[in-house]
């Protein structure tokens, strides 16, 4: 039932805001984060990042005149406040209308939201954008960047900021500095900028300055008051201006009676005193992400899961591999690197910020060096690393690992969606993709991946990776086989893998990860399932051979980035269908280059015997954006159930 909230309850669009007295702007934002509370309770979401902005989104509200004025927000998912205040409150005070909105800004949803945006540093370039497109057509109104929330450590913020000192006009930069990234703060710019807030803006070096941008202080970033008059200041300014505005991340969680929610976190989170959080000026990783699951203790989701077990058996070698070394650009705790691992990993550990393409071209350098380093990160945002897929790994053949977590189909945002991982890493020259199927695997390829050169230098595909790797973590589906105690099909023969520990040091016996793996030999049918597909292949192989009398076979393909023409071509003669499943797009994708394959090379059929040139059928997602649709729904609808794949069979055998 939604909560009675008399100043909030009245307000449906800025103008309504505007007709609130001054004097009674700290009510209402007091009433925006109590409801912010709630919406934690029930929905969950990026609570942290909103709390502490409550105050700075009233204000700009409040002062200028959006959408003629035009708000960029940064990321994005610190825009919960903008959605109240601009006709989408009933979606974060009434149950009802949970999940109504998306968790950042979308131009479909409102007039008053610029762009649909979730990944990180884009808010400033994208005001440049705006604002030179007013002034070349004659154009009026301010334009705001808002940034923060570790944000300014990106590359491209740093690009933008260069561009908007040359560009001149008015543009506002309003920089949230809430101390904090998602996780830590890290990177030689948060001295200066700690010393800007000891000095109330005034100390130098000042990187603002430095760009050629003007500068202005608000000590006190959770002072509605203080911010309006500030931003009344440069309402209208005919040149760029940074505001600098301190804030508390997760103010009001201080409050919260449940300081351990942190621990259970299934996103951006570590162990962190909440009863504590005020006097740590925000500095809880905890308060980014909140799920309301997580507080009825359901076990981590796969990202923390693989992400666990990949970090335990990295550490077993940090004590005899110097040079072994873990790479995150910012959300570590998302994907089970922990707060207790990156303390005991020391110097192994190394937290860049939010700089995806720097934290791979910095790798590289750690290989070209002779290090060992394994960048871990969400499949989504390792998109803004292509170009150094290609040239600082790729091109180079420098022995990088890539942990791409959040790979393929999921129920997530469309700015956060996985669904492109492989087509984007698989089609890069001489970059390894592998796709495990199970725990096993996943530690197997990861040995593979990261073994120590052998001693003479030479090596080989066998013994351990050459060049770069991807390794996509396993998703819900194989995890939940997992747990479900499933027994999935498991190769015995070439192409298996084994992994085992014993005394604290790693024992790799893997042998060539490039070969598909035939995990049962049958006739007429072959399956060939990649990754998060293998468990709803293996139980559709169990159904096909009942109802034709006979074993289908089951590949688990365990790589995407080469074709095995070897698999391939055994099963010319006593296979007349080949089906390929992907959990992922399924245009440009591997399917595709399956059914390519045989197109190219066809053979001629026997006149007595069955013919040589399989049938194949892809199966795969289309290519699409598609925001907060349910896996189980995303599965149906691409056909890639049990139940979809064993009525795509009886069709084309029949």
């Amino acid at each position: 039932m939604a909560v009675g909230l008399e100043l909030l309850d009245r307000i449906d669009s800025p103008d309504d805001l505007k007709r609130l007295d001054a004097g009674r702007l700290p009510e209402l934002c007091a009433e925006i984060r109590g409801a912010l509370l709630r919406y934690r309770h029930g929905h969950g979401g990026h609570i942290g990042s909103n709390l502490g902005v409550v105050e700075a989104t009233v204000a700009l509200h409040y002062v200028f005149d959006s959408p003629n004025d035009k708000i960029v927000f940064d990321v994005s998912h610190q825009s919960y406040v903008h959605k109240m205040l601009t006709g989408r409150r009933a979606a974060f005070t009434d149950p009802a209308h949970f999940g109504d909105v998306t968790g950042f800004t979308n131009p479909d949803e409102s007039d008053h939201d610029q762009f649909v945006l979730g990944h990180t540093g884009t808010s400033i370039s994208l005001a440049c954008g705006l604002a030179k497109t007013r002034d070349l057509t004659g154009g009026s109104g301010n334009v705001i960047a808002f940034i923060g929330d570790g944000s300014l450590s990106s590359g491209v913020a740093f690009e933008g900021l260069n561009n908007a000192a040359e560009q001149g006009g008015n543009l506002i930069i309003v920089f949230n500095d809430n101390e904090m990234s998602i996780a830590g703060d890290f990177g030689g710019m948060y001295g200066p900028l700690a010393r800007l807030r000891a000095s109330n803006g005034t100390a130098q070096p000042n990187i603002f300055n430095a760009f050629g941008l003007d500068y202005r202080y608000v000590a006190d970033g959770n002072d509605v008051n203080a911010l309006i008059a500030a931003f009344r200041d440069v309402k209208d300014i005919d040149q760029p201006v940074v505001v600098h505005i301190h804030t508390t991340k997760g103010l009001g969680l201080e409050t919260e009676p449940d300081p351990e929610a942190a621990e259970r976190d299934p996103w951006h989170s570590d162990h962190c005193d909440l009863s504590d959080a005020h006097a740590h000026a925000g500095r809880c990783e905890a308060s980014h992400w909140l799920n309301p699951d997580s507080a009825a203790g359901k076990p981590d989701d796969p990202r923390k899961h693989y992400g666990k077990l990949a970090m335990a058996a990295l550490e077993a070698r940090f004590g005899t591999e110097p040079g072994l070394t873990v790479v995150v650009p910012a959300t570590p705790g998302s994907n089970g690197v922990t707060h207790a691992f990156r303390e005991r990993a020391g110097r192994h550990y190394v937290d860049t910020g939010i700089t995806e393409s720097h934290a791979v071209a910095f790798a590289a350098g750690i290989a070209k060096a002779g290090g060992m380093p394994v960048v871990a990160t969400t499949a989504s945002f390792f998109q803004r690393a292509y170009d150094q897929f290609f040239q600082e790994l790729a091109l180079n053949r420098t022995r990088v690992t890539l942990l791409d977590f959040l790979g393929g189909l999921s129920g997530s945002d469309n700015t956060h969606s996985g669904a492109y991982d492989l087509t984007m890493f698989a089609n890069v020259p001489d970059l390894t993709v592998l796709v495990p199927t199970s725990r096993e695997a996943f530690l197997a390829d990861l040995a593979w991946a990261t073994a120590p050169d052998d001693a003479d230098g030479r090596g080989s595909s066998a013994s351990h990776a050459t060049g770069p790797v991807v390794i996509r973590v396993p998703g819900s589906p194989i995890l939940d086989a997992e747990r479900a105690g499933i027994d999935l099909p498991q190769a015995l023969s070439a192409g298996a893998a084994a992994w085992s520990t014993a005394g604290g040091a790693a024992d790799r016996s893997v042998s060539d990860p490039l070969r598909y793996a035939t995990t049962i030999h049958g006739s007429r049918v072959a399956i060939l399932a990649l990754g998060n597909t293998y468990p709803a292949a293996a139980q559709a192989a169990r159904s096909l051979e009942d109802e034709l009398g006979s074993p289908v076979t089951l590949i688990d393909p365990r790589q995407c980035s080469t074709l095995d023409t070897d698999a391939l071509e055994s099963l010319r003669g006593d296979h007349e269908l080949v089906v390929t499943l992907e959990d992922g797009q399924l245009e440009g994708g591997w399917g595709e280059k399956i059914t390519a394959y045989y197109a190219n090379h066809r053979m001629p059929d026997s006149a007595s015997g069955p013919s040589r040139n399989p049938r194949v059928i892809n199966a795969g997602a289309l290519k699409e954006f598609t925001d907060r649709v349910s896996l189980p729904d995303l599965q149906r609808r691409y056909g890639l159930t049990p139940e979809s794949i064993v009525q795509r069979v009886r069709e084309a055998l029949a």
